[in-house]
């Protein structure tokens, strides 16, 4: 219900994430110039864009990993620009990149244990077991045993448990099974249920369609369009001109 109501206030409710004139370097190199979005509080936002357009930076430069950056970064209201990426941590955010980031020594439950408590009100680690059955069976497996879907689901999950309530998810579609990549969906919608804030950086738009109430989509590290799930068959030109789909 939660999810429901946040997201039928549209634009009238107060942004969770707001990002203005957004600039990010890696050294030298100028990847994001002038992004301008914002995520509501229960919606699920995917940002859409070729390889290359700015996407997952975007996203890093959320979390504070990108070299330097420079604009704003509110996060439910709360400006971050100059923020430690540790200190926009606690302020409820979970970062879950496209590498996945499991510790092949640990078993999966030890993996799942090891990030801090962000913010109270994380899934405990028997809900976290109920939503994925498959790292409860594999609990005492070594992260490297895991298939890619697991690690993927166990990726999710360390950030479930920590409190964060907004979450960036980078690719976490990429190379699994079809029936993988429809449990990754029906976990995200569960998610939107309980009132989190979702935003997905995602190649595979037939994953990401149906899931997101709102797109932005990004070219040369600049957002070009953007529109909500009732347009998307009106914008399905644009699309196929910005994203070959």
């Amino acid at each position: 219900m939660a999810a429901t109501h946040a997201a039928s206030q549209g634009a009238c409710a107060p942004a969770l994430l707001r990002i203005e004139d957004l600039h990010a370097w890696y050294g030298e190199s100028h990847i994001l110039h002038g992004v301008n979005l914002s995520v509501h509080q229960g919606e699920v936002v995917t940002l859409l864009g070729r390889n290359g357009a700015g996407r997952t930076t975007t996203l890093r430069a959320i979390v504070g990993l990108t070299g330097s950056r420079k604009g704003s970064i509110k996060i439910n209201g709360v400006e971050t620009i100059n923020m430690a990426p540790h200190k926009i941590a606690h302020l409820g955010l979970g970062y879950c990149p496209e590498e996945r980031g499991i510790f092949a020594s640990l078993s999966a439950e030890e993996n799942l244990m090891l990030p801090p408590t962000l913010a109270p009100g994380g899934m405990s680690v028997e809900e976290i077991y109920a939503m994925f059955p498959n790292l409860k069976e594999r609990a005492s497996s070594p992260g490297t045993r895991l298939s890619g879907g697991e690690q993927q689901m166990l990726a999710v999950a360390r950030i479930l448990r920590t409190g964060a309530r907004l979450l960036l998810l980078d690719e976490i579609s990429e190379g699994l099974a079809p029936v993988i990549v429809q449990k990754l969906a029906e976990m995200i919608l569960t998610l939107k249920g309980k009132g989190y804030t979702i935003v997905l950086v995602e190649q595979n738009f037939r994953f990401a369609a149906p899931l997101a109430d709102r797109f932005y989509v990004m070219e040369h590290g600049t957002i070009v369009k953007q529109f909500a799930q009732n347009e998307l068959i009106q914008n399905t030109g644009m699309l196929q001109e910005y994203l070959g789909v």
